[in-house]
């Protein structure tokens, strides 16, 4: 039921170990103590317990060959079943934009939205067009919206006489079509439109709200603006990827997928950064969406565990980027019971549960691992999912330092006005 230890799978513990695929194991013998060659690991008790639960599914019509799970610590298998098959795993494949992205970009990068006119200010009038070129920001939201307003008034704007344009790659509020994004950000410049919901989240007294009345109508498509306003840029991309996995908000991994060149590009990039085969990794998109988008649990392992030994020189942890059991209790945390300090990625479809990432134990350090499930009773898979972590983690020791892994204390967000950069004025 449980394929420990096949020929097929020992090229992809080497290549996960880092190591070339023509290695000697007997030059590991002579500069070392261990007595077990690392990818003869075995633990009865640990077996019995994932055997108990694939019969446990099985008994509920689930067939085992259906299920993929992978347990590793270190370069260490400990466990597989259907490892390395590709399966359908939902936003999984989050951690596959995810890591191409971090590859492409690096951690502290920020995407820039440009605001530009086509005209002169006048008495308080731009005797022109509005221009918004946009740079790929993920996370462009209302307050972002309202900080750029207050600063256009700043510059003397009040009124706009031509349209509001959208130029290249912007999304406001998830809102993928150019042309909605672009309507709600012409409502988030003029406080005098908004609808009762807006009024009561952003109309608090202390607030400044913009009132910038736009004539013209929200199109798309090329300008040719004469004068830059300002520069806006966004949260580091650590930050993004964080509030994209802690919500597994599509539309953001989508919008990254797109700008890094779209599904053929990130299996490229996240593949070699997690040292994996292309053909463990088939994606369609950046977001999950769909049964096409097959990842084989021994991916989703190597790439989580890729994000954590790339980032960790930079003083970053690897949750830093995904939601933390203990830590993050918004999201796809909410109703779950998964050891605490795990760091977790989740995926569901109609007919597919998933969940990777990493628990740590005392006996056998940080284990990754991924399950991926297909049936329908998605709520019972969820459950049984976190009571599989939970017995695996009371047997290798769940008394660990609480510290061992936790986002980064020293990371904090800027608001939305610190990031605008006026040019109007610059020579």
């Amino acid at each position: 039921m449980l394929d420990l230890l096949s020929a097929g799978l020992v090229s992809g513990w080497l290549k996960l170990a880092g190591l070339p695929s023509t290695f000697d194991p007997s030059e590991m013998f002579a500069q070392t103590t261990v007595q077990t060659p690392f990818w003869q690991t075995t633990d009865p008790t640990a077996e019995k317990i994932v055997k108990d639960y694939l019969e446990f599914l099985n008994r509920q019509g689930l067939k085992s060959e259906d299920q993929g799970i992978w347990l590793q610590s270190g370069s260490n298998l400990l466990l597989s079943n259907r490892g390395t098959n590709p399966i359908p795993a939902a936003s999984l494949t989050k951690v596959a934009t995810s890591l191409a992205a971090l590859q492409t970009w690096g951690a502290e990068h920020q995407f820039e939205t440009v605001m530009s006119s086509t005209g002169t200010i006048e008495n308080g009038t731009l005797k022109g067009d509005l221009v918004i070129q946009g740079g790929g920001d993920p996370l462009f939201l209302w307050e972002d919206a309202i900080a750029i307003g207050n600063t256009l008034q700043k510059l003397g704007i009040n009124r706009i006489s031509g349209n509001l344009i959208i130029h290249g790659s912007f999304m406001m509020s998830f809102r993928e079509d150019a042309t909605k994004s672009g309507e709600l950000l012409k409502k988030a410049l003029n406080s005098k439109t908004w609808d009762e919901d807006i009024r009561e989240e952003f109309g608090n007294a202390e607030m400044i709200r913009p009132t910038i009345e736009i004539k013209g109508s929200v199109q798309t498509g090329s300008a040719t603006p004469t004068q830059v306003l300002l520069k806006y840029r966004s949260l580091p991309l650590v930050h993004l990827l964080k509030y994209l996995n802690v919500h597994s908000q599509n539309e953001m991994s989508q919008m990254l997928a797109n700008n890094l060149g779209g599904a053929k590009t990130v299996i490229e990039k996240a593949s070699k950064a997690a040292n994996i085969s292309p053909d463990e990794l088939r994606l369609v998109n950046g977001s999950g969406l769909g049964t096409d988008n097959r990842i084989s649990p021994h991916a989703a392992c190597a790439m989580f565990a890729a994000i954590e030994r790339t980032m960790h020189p930079l003083n970053l942890s690897i949750a830093d980027f995904f939601p933390t059991s203990g830590v993050d209790q918004i999201g796809t945390l909410e109703d779950r019971s998964i050891p605490k300090q795990s760091v977790i990625k989740t995926g569901t479809l109609n007919q597919v549960s998933a969940l990777a990432g990493v628990v740590p134990t005392r006996d056998r350090g940080l284990v990754w691992f991924a399950i991926i499930n297909r049936g329908t009773d998605i709520l019972e898979l969820r459950h049984q999912q976190d009571l599989l972590l939970q017995a695996l983690q009371k047997e290798w020791g769940s008394d660990v330092d609480s510290t061992v892994i936790q986002p980064s204390s020293w990371l904090k967000e800027t608001l939305p006005e610190q990031r605008i950069e006026v040019m109007q004025n610059r020579g």
